[in-house]
């Protein structure tokens, strides 16, 4: 029996309510906006000594608060050119091997590889049998999204979908959740082999975006939507490790998933450990 928490969003009216707290974090409301922030600062017990700006009265609106930089140096990337970068602050979900192109979800819920990357079985080829690392990143983590490794992007590609909440209660209990919720997910080449960053939208996501392309969702559209990109030229997007790649307004969930014969090994991280943007999180096979 499902939980009633879980339940309720089957029927909740995810992405209307989800635009309107879009609407409201966007809105400059001066006091009020303060107050939301040293509330939200202080239910959620968010470390703002490490906020570029510290000050919750610096923020004109919630989500200048939510996609806050970090001070300088509070993050260290790691510089091995053999280990893979943690993109995120968060928590892992799940990580592992892709088995043919299954994917884990949590106890008793796979979800299809090809479903994931939008429904195209020849793009999703190269990641059979490959690696994956899901991180959830909770409404106290920073919101920036890096790059864990050096990349050349490719292909942008929208995936319409439903807004379910991506906490760890709803991915034990929802089907297919991280293939069924909209999603934004940026294709790489990298001196190792093909790496994916599948972006998920959860429920009050007001906005995912990219640095390349600004603001991707919302609007939301009906139908998947593909970008491509050239090796060279001006609209080439070629990015190192630890630059930032995107951002989510209000929390949610980055699925990678990598070329088999990638990664070598996953290093000791297992479900539900802490992670910090730039930690070394896997050993690329040489």
């Amino acid at each position: 029996m499902l939980p009633v928490k879980v339940s309720l969003q089957y029927i909740f009216p995810k992405h209307a309510v989800s635009r309107l707290v879009g609407k409201l974090a966007a809105a400059e409301a001066g006091f009020i906006t303060t107050w939301l922030v040293k509330l939200f600062i202080r239910h959620f017990k968010v470390d703002m000594h490490e906020a570029e700006q510290s000050d919750p009265r610096a923020y004109v609106s919630f989500n200048q608060f939510f996609t806050r930089p970090l001070k300088e140096g509070v993050r260290e990337i790691v510089k091995e050119q053999s280990k893979l970068a943690c993109p995120v602050d968060g928590t892992v979900s799940q990580l592992g091997d892709i088995e043919h192109e299954q994917i884990f979800q949590a106890k008793g819920h796979d979800y299809s590889l090809t479903a994931l990357l939008g429904g195209d079985a020849q793009l999703s080829q190269p990641y059979v049998d490959g690696k994956f690392a899901t991180i959830y990143l909770s409404p106290k983590d920073y919101h920036r999204i890096h790059m864990p490794i050096d990349g050349q992007l490719t292909d942008m590609i929208y995936v319409p979908g439903e807004l379910f909440s991506v906490n760890p209660l709803t991915t034990a209990h929802v089907p297919d959740l991280f293939a069924r919720n909209e999603r934004v997910i940026a294709l790489f080449d990298t001196p190792k082999g093909k790496m994916a960053m599948v972006l998920v939208g959860a429920t009050i996501v007001a906005s995912i975006e990219t640095i390349w392309a600004g603001t991707v969702t919302p609007p939301t559209g009906k139908q998947v939507m593909r970008w491509t990109y050239p090796a060279t030229g001006n609209n080439a997007v070629s990015l190192k490790k630890g630059e930032e790649m995107g951002l989510f307004k209000l929390g949610s969930t980055v699925v990678m998933v990598f070329e088999a014969d990638m990664l070598a090994q996953f290093d000791g991280l297992a479900s539900g450990d802490v992670t910090r943007l730039g930690m070394p999180i896997a050993t690329l096979k040489s």
